[in-house]
Order: C-alpha cells, then sequence, then structure tokens
C-alpha cells in the first residue's frame, strides 16, 4: 500500500507542477486554448494519443468486447492505429491546421460556422459538443474509479472528486500546454505500463502459449472459436472497429489537437509517432482483455450475467502490489489526459462559440479566460454528477457520447476540407442524422447496441452530405472560394525539406 499511495503522490504532484510551470503559455485566448499553435510533434503525437485512450478503453471496452470476441478484439486496436490514427492524421491532419488557421477557428463549431458562413451552425455544433461530451467525461471517471476501488478499497464517490479536482486544478491553471505536456508524461507511462501488465498478466495464465490454449478450450458453440482470427461475431466487431476508429475523426478533443500544431515537421513526426502509440496502447489494451473469460468468474459474474467493467479489474487483482501501482498509475495517465482534454474542448466551446457574441456580446481577452476557466469547472461538475450514478456500462455511455457526436460532425467536416460543393443544409442533415439516431436509439433501442447505432449514424452521415449537396442550394461561390485560397498559396522550402525544381 505505501509503494501505491507513494507512485500516486508523485504522480499528482508532477500534474500540478506542470501546470503552475505552463501558467505563462495561458495568458490569452490563443495560447490557452491552443498553446499559441505552436506545439510540437511529440507533444502533439502524445496529446492525440492519450485522448484517444482512457480508462474507457482499458476497463471498459478492453474488458467487454475481449470477452465477446476473444483474442480477435486486438482487430480493434489495430483499426485504432491504422484507421484511427495513422488514417486520421493523413487525410485531416495537414488541411485542418492550414484551414483553421486560415479562418481563425479555434474549436470545432467555429470551424463549422466560419466555414459553412452561418452563426447558427456554430451555435448548435456548440451546444451538441458540450451535451454530447458529458456522458464520455461520466464514463472515463467511472472507469477509472473502479479500478482504484479495487487498488485501494477506496469509495467510488472519493475517486470521482479527487479526479475531477486535480483536472480540473492543472487544466484552469496551465490551459492546452499544460495539458499537452501532462500528455507527453502520462503517454511515456503508459507505454510501458501496458507491457509490463500484459507480460505479468500472462505469465499467470502460464505464458502467451498455455494462455492461448486454455482460452481455446472455453465451452462455446463453435469450439475454439474466442482463439480465432476474427472470433465469434465479425460483424459486431467491425461495428466496434468502425466506431471507435473513424469515430475520432469527428471528435472535436480529437480534431482539435490538429488545430496546434506547430509546422510541417511536426504533422510527418506525429503521425509515425501517435500511429506507433496506438499499436502499443490499444493493439495492449484488446490484446489483454481477450484473456477476459479466463478470470475467475466470481469476481465479474453477477446474476448469472458478466458485469463487464468488472473484468480487467479482476484480471489485475491478483497481481503484486508493485505491479498494481503501475497499472493504477497506467490507467491514471490514460484517463487524466483524456479527461484534460475534453473539460478544455468543453469549456473552450461553450465560451467561445455560445456565451460570447450570443449571450454576451462585447468580450474582451480577459473576460474570455475567465470564462472559460469558470465554465471548465462548470462542465466538471456536471460530469460527476453524472459519474455518481452512471446510467449504463462504461462502454455504451462512450458509445452514445462517440455515435453523437461523430455521427453529426464528421461528414461535413471531412468534406468541408476537400470539397467546396458542401451545402448549409447538408450540414444541418448530418447533426440532424448522428444526433437523431443515437438519443433515438437510446430510448426505442431499434439498434440493440449503441455502439452499432453510432457506427451506423456515421456510415449514414458520409452518404447523406453528399447527397443532400447535390440537391440543395450552394453557398456563394466567391465566399467559398476565398475559404480555399489558403491551400493554394504558394511557399518557399529550403532544398533539404524538398526535391521541387
Amino acid at each position: 500500500m505505501l509503494i501505491k499511495i507513494l507512485l500516486l503522490v508523485i504522480f499528482f504532484a508532477s500534474m500540478v507542477a506542470v501546470g503552475i510551470y505552463s501558467r505563462r503559455h495561458a495568458t490569452n485566448v490563443s495560447d490557452f486554448v491552443l498553446g499559441g499553435r505552436a506545439v510540437g510533434p511529440w507533444l502533439t503525437a502524445f496529446a492525440y494519443g492519450t485522448s484517444y485512450f482512457s480508462a474507457v478503453v482499458f476497463v471498459g471496452y478492453a474488458g467487454q468486447f475481449g470477452y465477446k470476441y476473444g483474442i480477435a478484439s486486438t482487430w480493434i486496436g489495430i483499426g485504432n492505429a491504422v484507421l484511427g490514427s495513422l488514417m486520421a492524421w493523413v487525410v485531416l491532419g495537414r488541411r485542418t491546421r492550414v484551414m483553421s488557421k486560415h479562418l481563425s477557428a479555434t474549436t470545432m463549431p467555429d470551424y463549422f460556422g466560419k466555414r459553412y458562413d452561418s452563426n447558427a451552425i456554430r451555435i448548435v455544433a456548440a451546444a451538441i459538443s458540450f451535451i454530447f461530451l458529458i456522458p464520455y467525461t461520466a464514463s472515463v471517471y467511472n472507469g477509472l474509479s473502479r479500478l482504484f476501488g479495487m487498488a485501494f478499497d477506496i469509495p467510488y464517490t472519493v475517486c470521482v472528486i479527487a479526479m475531477a479536482a486535480l483536472t480540473g486544478l492543472y487544466v484552469v491553471v496551465g490551459g492546452y500546454m499544460a495539458t499537452a505536456i501532462n500528455d507527453f508524461i502520462q503517454g511515456i507511462i503508459m507505454l510501458f505500463g501496458i507491457v509490463a501488465v500484459i507480460v505479468s498478466v500472462l505469465n499467470g495464465y502460464g505464458g502467451f502459449t498455455e494462455s492461448v490454449r486454455k482460452l481455446a478450450e472455453i465451452e462455446s458453440d463453435v469450439p475454439g472459436v474466442y482463439a480465432s482470427f476474427f472470433g465469434p461475431d465479425l460483424p459486431g466487431l467491425i461495428g466496434v472497429i468502425l466506431l471507435t476508429s473513424l469515430g475520432t475523426w469527428g471528435l472535436p478533443q480529437m480534431v482539435h489537437k490538429f488545430y496546434a500544431i506547430k509546422d510541417e515537421k511536426s504533422i510527418k513526426a506525429g503521425t509515425i509517432i501517435s500511429t506507433l502509440f496506438a499499436v502499443v496502447v490499444s493493439g495492449g489494451c484488446y490484446f489483454l482483455g481477450g484473456f477476459g473469460r479466463l478470470v475467475d468468474e466470481s469476481l465479474f459474474m453477477v446474476d448469472g450475467k458478466p458485469a463487464y467493467d468488472a473484468i480487467i479489474p479482476g484480471m489485475l487483482s491478483k497481481l503484486p502490489d508493485i505491479l498494481i501501482g503501475v497499472v493504477v498509475v497506467l490507467v491514471l495517465s490514460a484517463s487524466m489526459s483524456t479527461l484534460s482534454s475534453l473539460v478544455l474542448t468543453s469549456s473552450s466551446t461553450l465560451t467561445l462559440d455560445l456565451i460570447k457574441d450570443n449571450v454576451v456580446k462585447k468580450m474582451d481577452e480577459k473576460k474570455q479566460l475567465l470564462c472559460m476557466r469558470i465554465m471548465l469547472v462548470f462542465f466538471v461538475v456536471i460530469s460527476v454528477l453524472i459519474a455518481l450514478d452512471p446510467p449504463a456500462f462504461i462502454a455504451q455511455l462512450m458509445g452514445i457520447s462517440w455515435g453523437a457526436l461523430a455521427g453529426a460532425f464528421l461528414a461535413p467536416f471531412m468534406y468541408g476540407l476537400y470539397w467546396k460543393g458542401v451545402t448549409k443544409a447538408a450540414v444541418w442533415a448530418s447533426f440532424a442524422c448522428g444526433v437523431g439516431i443515437t438519443v433515438a436509439n437510446m430510448f426505442l433501442k431499434f439498434i440493440e447496441s449503441p455502439i452499432n447505432a453510432g457506427a451506423i449514424a456515421m456510415v449514414l452521415g458520409l452518404i447523406i452530405v453528399p447527397v443532400v449537396s447535390f440537391l440543395t442550394p450552394k453557398m456563394k461561390k466567391e465566399k467559398v472560394d476565398d475559404i480555399f485560397t489558403c491551400l493554394e498559396e504558394t511557399v518557399v522550402v529550403r532544398r533539404k525539406r524538398s526535391l521541387e525544381e
């Protein structure tokens, strides 16, 4: 216990110290929200990766989908690395940085408002962001607190409140730069921690080969299916891969990382770093979760049904104290980086896109900074209240959030970076599709899994936006041409950077 507490004290102290150090980088709105658009490749790549993977993945998703699909759940981690990291950087990274700077956009709703010349779109996008980031934040608290309860026997309520207070503290003080530096530290911990945990857990089951053999012997309709290449339910597995990978392309807190990139070098290095990070962390989490059926059922079965959120904590409960301490710091790192990203995105969106110029007509830099910090605390309090009485399993909470946000935003955001023909009506149709399918399914449950509902919302959005754009009035040509001029500007680079004559 002393070792675990000591690790936590060191971790918490370093996070607060970084927040205090970063105060000088949070003196105006651009610095507080974007780090002055001067964040290098390592900080940006780790900020992207650590915001992507949290206790939701390690405790909730790895436990639930590892139990459902067996070792085939590793494909989810591979999909996250290739589609959610590599392709996201290649397709969105550079254009997002160029166009967001050209439009002076600091948030995703701000981008929508300026790209489509509509303050109404900006306001609605801000409202969708704020509302549906709350259940995601609650799911992160939920997963983290369950692990704390296993390691320290601390009441769930105390864990949630302590986590919220600490995260709010260093983000309020240091803004985006504090989150970026902390994300880097936390990312290093995650990389080493996940490898150590996988090796230790599999050794406890007799090693990798023996673990796979035991998994293959588990009774099922198809013998050995949980140790097979694609598992027992390939369509369901594909749905999870789509939501957890393609979904990042439309999440405000993920796309926000591209706004802050420093230069071209940061784009190229960040692409490689974030992809490798995802392979290790996400691939490792789902690979570990794939052995969930080997866990003693008494640790996670409730009334004959699996409590998915208890599978990974049950798997880890047999580890030595020093490794449990490592796991706690590992998941703490993953979760705090995601929490800081979520609360910063939500507070900046609420302040800059809803309150500024709509509720309060004149807001100088000082008032905007103060308002963002107040809204940050407000968002933390709301998400904590939900986390104290969560309505569903972690994966379901996250599925609702990702489904609504990515379903609404992915298509108009991506198409808007490449195609001049996207219309305002198409944006509204995408918003209605993403939010409509997710919310309707919450009550009517016409699609059994909110994960699959979210994946369907995203795919439909990618179809609806071009169809509606072809059928509805186009934006003014002069306005759109002016927006896209930034992509045609001539730049001069040194010979070492380019072979072009």
